[in-house]
């Protein structure tokens, strides 16, 4: 049964700090699938669960649009892919999506996931982002992880 958080974030800052407690929650293979429209805070959010990851301060993390990966390495190497520019899962799947999930050392986002939907694991983290007004966003985390879940719920501020 997959579990449901629900956050409105206000600010840049709380987008990352929500990332930053999600990034320290995350094992090896996990995989997280965003959506949302440009600007919704997508590549964000990653930015924040890099920093949760480990990742050091001075390894920019930037969107992927234009070289389709980018990773990362921190307590767990982090693959960030964004499917925008992908024709549907074939592509995803010659980048080698299904051998850097199966990494046991590895977490894969993949943003714009909806795009390639058919290709995510049954035990994706989905997390769907949109604009509330120009400052505010709205965000639904949808995980099978329950005891995850709900750390991450007590973990983060209602707002």
């Amino acid at each position: 049964m997959t579990g449901l958080l629900r956050r409105t974030l206000r600010s840049p800052e709380q987008t990352l700090a929500l990332g930053r407690v999600l990034g320290g929650l995350l094992r090896g293979r996990d995989f997280l699938a965003l959506a949302g429209p440009l600007g919704a805070g997508k590549t964000q959010l990653i930015k924040g669960i890099a920093a949760g990851l480990g990742v050091p301060e001075e390894e920019p993390v930037v969107s992927p649009t234009f070289v389709l990966i980018r990773e990362y390495v921190g307590r767990l190497k982090l693959y960030h892919l964004d499917a925008y520019r992908l024709q549907g899962v074939a592509d995803l799947a010659a980048l080698g999506v299904e051998e850097m999930a199966a990494e046991p050392d590895a977490v894969v986002a993949v943003e714009w996931a909806d795009r390639v939907a058919q290709a995510v694991p049954a035990t994706a983290c989905w997390i769907e982002l949109e604009h509330a007004t120009v400052n505010i966003r709205r965000l639904r985390l949808r995980w099978g992880d329950g005891p995850r879940l709900a750390t991450l719920r007590d973990r983060l501020p209602r707002v």
